[in-house]
């Protein structure tokens, strides 16, 4: 009798550790706002207005990936994975923007956080536009589309 109500407590012990790591792990887990506004310091002069990326809708309704977006790469592979912490992207895309930034090296280009923030939005959006016109017909590749109301001067 002893040992059964052993072998049971150890049971309800090791189950009880486990709900409870799984909800220490939900705590910590942030949430990211719905809408993003995406603008920087970095942009001495904004020309056209802030973008509102509706991050929800991306994740939940168009069940794109989050390491489309969020990347760390080692050798070339992006090893960014769900669970990992998120930076602000000026973290790595601290490059000024500046007149006649695409002439800069292929490097540069990737650390300008216009040039990144359009490679990564604009790509996707025409890739998805290229791959179903019916059905991403629709999705926003031109400036006035994501830059709703133009910043003023």
């Amino acid at each position: 009798m002893g040992k059964r109500l052993l072998t049971v407590l150890a049971v309800i012990a090791f189950l009880s550790g486990v709900v409870l790591s799984s909800l220490g792990g939900a705590a910590d887990k942030q949430e990211a706002p719905a809408t993003i506004e995406i603008q920087a310091k970095l942009w001495s002069e904004h020309t056209k207005g802030p973008v509102k990326f509706e991050h929800k809708k991306h994740q939940d309704e168009y069940k794109i990936k989050c390491d489309s977006c969020h990347h760390v790469y080692k050798d070339g592979k992006n090893t960014w994975k769900e669970g990992d912490k998120v930076q602000k992207c000026m973290e790595c895309h601290n490059e000024p923007t500046i007149k006649g930034e695409k002439k800069l090296s292929k490097d540069k280009q990737k650390l300008n956080l216009k040039l990144a923030f359009h490679e990564n939005c604009q790509g996707c959006h025409k890739d998805l536009k290229k791959k179903d016109k019916a059905k991403y017909g629709k999705i926003p590749t031109t400036c006035i589309k994501c830059h709703t109301k133009s910043k003023k001067k």
